[in-house]
């Protein structure tokens, strides 16, 4: 009877024992579970970052689905959630500057420090206050038509560009990127490429090529690293301190705020 007795109640006991600890486990969970429209987007993926206030009583909340960065709001009765970002009355984009402050500053600050400290060209004065930084392919035309829209501030001394030189477009474009990074004047043989670039650009020193292909190859490397597939990748400080990055040729409308002042 004792031996039939045990076996009855051990099951009973761990069943109760599980109960307790998954009604411990609910309770944890609706203690600190978001509010439904926001916790179905979290079980789908979304990680939450930061939440802060927004306009007209609604919370934005900023996170990161598959590395990469999503915004929503939830509206003020708490039921529903609006995907996409936010515009203020002046058409300033509001989402844009949290996802910036939360996500992407962090990480465009590690990029920042990495940049520092790879191969690259100074294009400017070397006491211009504001530094840019953007990844240019000797072949690439975005790149040859951004610094040619950068030309009036880097003139004027107000904007130093530092081009990290990489070669991914064209068989050619490694040989020339390591021509002008292991020139003895690396800033002549930019702008000798920039001037060239509509008849083949600047002309390959391959035994220049030799000693440096592998400087453009460890830029090959970081730009990969970093996630950017287009050039120019631009790195820039952003009116608020913090660092923004625009991949591709920059509009006309954001080129001020890139190079931190009006065009001269």
């Amino acid at each position: 009877m004792t031996r039939i007795h045990k076996l009855r109640t051990k099951p009973t006991l761990l069943v109760v024992t599980s109960l307790a600890a998954m009604l411990a486990g609910l309770g944890a969970r609706a203690e600190s579970a978001h509010p439904d429209a926001v916790q179905v987007l979290v079980e789908q993926g979304v990680d939450i970052v930061d939440r802060f206030d927004a306009p007209g009583g609604m919370t934005g909340y900023v996170g990161t689905m598959q590395g990469r960065p999503v915004s929503f709001y939830l509206t003020s009765d708490k039921k529903h959630v609006v995907i996409g970002p936010m515009l203020s009355e002046t058409g300033k984009n509001l989402t844009e500057t949290n996802i910036r402050k939360s996500i992407t500053g962090p990480q465009n600050e590690e990029a920042w420090s990495k940049l520092e400290n790879s191969d690259w060209v100074r294009d400017g004065k070397e006491s211009a206050p504001v530094v840019i930084y953007t990844f240019t392919d000797p072949n690439c035309p975005y790149c040859h038509r951004f610094r040619e829209a950068a030309k009036p501030w880097i003139e004027a001394g107000r904007v130093q560009l530092r081009h990290v030189m990489v070669g991914i477009l064209k068989q050619d474009s490694l040989p020339k990127a390591a021509t002008i990074l292991g020139a003895e004047d690396p800033e002549s043989a930019l702008h000798e490429n920039q001037r060239s670039y509509e008849n083949d650009g600047i002309a390959v020193d391959r035994e220049v090529v030799s000693a440096n292909h592998k400087r453009v190859t460890a830029n090959n490397s970081l730009m990969s690293n970093l996630g950017l597939s287009a050039t120019p990748s631009t790195f820039y400080k952003a009116d608020d301190g913090t660092i923004a990055m625009k991949q591709g040729l920059p509009r006309p409308e954001e080129l001020e705020d890139m190079m931190g002042s009006s065009q001269p």
